[in-house]
């Protein structure tokens, strides 16, 4: 399995990750589930921090798929850095991409998800609008 990487002139979004003690499994590393969490995190930030307050208040996302690869425990006194694109449109979806690197550059979990726009008030499916596909990528 070959490490994600955006494309160039893709726009990535990137936070640092914290693990707190509540996130270690009896293995001493980084829960899965933990993973998943961040994946989830990792898309909404991403959403809140170029997304309009309009079209927050117009739209959401639904997840209707995680596929996360892990490659390497993250340990304790480790941090993480995180950085999520997106793929192209296709109606109403997008793929996100997620890869959680540790402190040395090495990959941890990468994820593939994807997500569904509906729109707020009817709760229904809708393709994405052009302009959220230049605000993502």
């Amino acid at each position: 399995m070959k490490p994600l990487e955006p494309p160039a002139g893709r726009q990535v979004f990137g936070l640092t990750l914290t693990p707190v003690d509540a996130d270690f499994d009896e293995n001493g590393h980084v829960n899965n589930v933990v993973y998943v969490r961040w994946v989830q995190d990792m898309a909404t930030a991403h959403w809140r921090s170029r997304a309009s307050a309009d079209a927050q208040g117009r739209w959401a996302w639904v997840v209707l798929r995680h596929e996360i690869d892990y490659r390497r425990p993250l340990l304790p006194g480790e941090l993480a850095t995180a950085r999520t694109w997106v793929g192209a449109r296709t109606g109403p979806r997008f793929v996100r991409y997620v890869r959680i690197d540790g402190p040395d550059g090495e990959v941890c979990a990468q994820a593939t998800s994807e997500w569904c726009l509906i729109d707020a008030a009817t709760r229904r499916p809708a393709r994405v609008p052009d302009a959220l596909v230049e605000a993502f990528s």
